[in-house]
């Protein structure tokens, strides 16, 4: 009885140092094979595809070394797989959330609206993509904010890419008094576009006369830049514009308010008294 229970014993422990080892070197072997898989597939993915697929290829691999050790304990595998099962059902009606952010998250990687390192809007956060994971986006705000994005809401939201293309278009939106001619303002505000050497030729820009305001004849003057100079030239031209209309004698009116005491429109008395 003794030298069966030594035997059982070792046999025991053998059994649980090959499992150990398996989990190990096939832990090994699956960091090994997703660094494999980043190189090889490097220039053909995105950054975020390419993350997936190196996750995929590290926790399946694990996966299977993990299933051999337990099979190596003594555990049967339709019995791992019917617990596999009910665990994944149970887990889906717990995160049903993290399920859709998965799925979404998915989608973005296929649909690829946005990459690590652009500038994406989704409602009133901007910022810099910093990762594509499965279940969030995480960006980093002009003021240096880690931001945390499910992925749900940008797939349900509206997600603008302000990097996407090379060039973007500034509006400007201008005033001017109802004494101007407006020719005049157009040909002033192109030649200000021409002096600017961040303003772009082609396309040209655009002059929209939007109508009448209450204090002013309001104007559109739309300027196009190459993406990284957007900013830049749309500070200069805005200061450019104001010191053109100053030189010209073009007035940028405030608002004015007219008081009528009767149905005469008269002046209004106005008495200054001194105190």
């Amino acid at each position: 009885m003794e030298t069966l229970w030594e035997y059982l014993s070792d046999e025991r422990a053998w059994s649980l140092l090959r499992a150990l080892l398996l989990v190990v070197f096939g832990f090994v072997v699956a960091r090994i094979a997703s660094v494999l898989a980043g190189r090889v597939l490097g220039t053909r993915l995105t950054g975020s595809q390419l993350l997936l697929v190196r996750r995929i290829a590290f926790y399946l691999l694990l996966a299977i070394f993990i299933t051999s050790a337990l099979r190596e304990l003594g555990f049967s595998l339709a019995t791992l797989l019917g617990a596999a099962g009910i665990f994944s059902v149970a887990l889906g009606f717990a995160s049903q959330t993290s399920a859709s952010n998965f799925v979404s998250g998915l989608f973005l990687m296929v649909e690829k609206p946005f990459g690590i390192g652009d500038i994406i809007k989704v409602g009133n956060t901007t910022g810099e993509v910093l990762s594509i994971d499965l279940l969030s986006v995480k960006l980093r705000t002009f003021d240096n904010l880690y931001v945390r994005i499910p992925n749900e809401s940008i797939l349900k939201g509206e997600s603008t890419t302000l990097t996407r293309f090379p060039v973007r278009r500034a509006d400007l939106l201008v005033g001017v008094a109802y004494k101007e001619d407006i020719n005049r303002v157009r040909d002033i505000l192109m030649q200000v576009a021409d002096l600017n050497p961040l303003c772009l030729e082609e396309p040209r820009p655009l002059f929209i006369f939007q109508g009448f305001g209450d204090s002013s004849l309001n104007l559109q003057f739309s300027v196009w830049a190459k993406r990284e100079n957007f900013l830049d030239l749309k500070n200069s031209i805005q200061v450019e514009i104001k010191q053109a209309f100053d030189e010209a004698g073009i007035e940028i009116p405030f608002p004015h308010r007219s008081l009528y005491t009767g149905s005469v429109t008269e002046p209004f008395p106005v008495v200054v008294v001194e105190k």
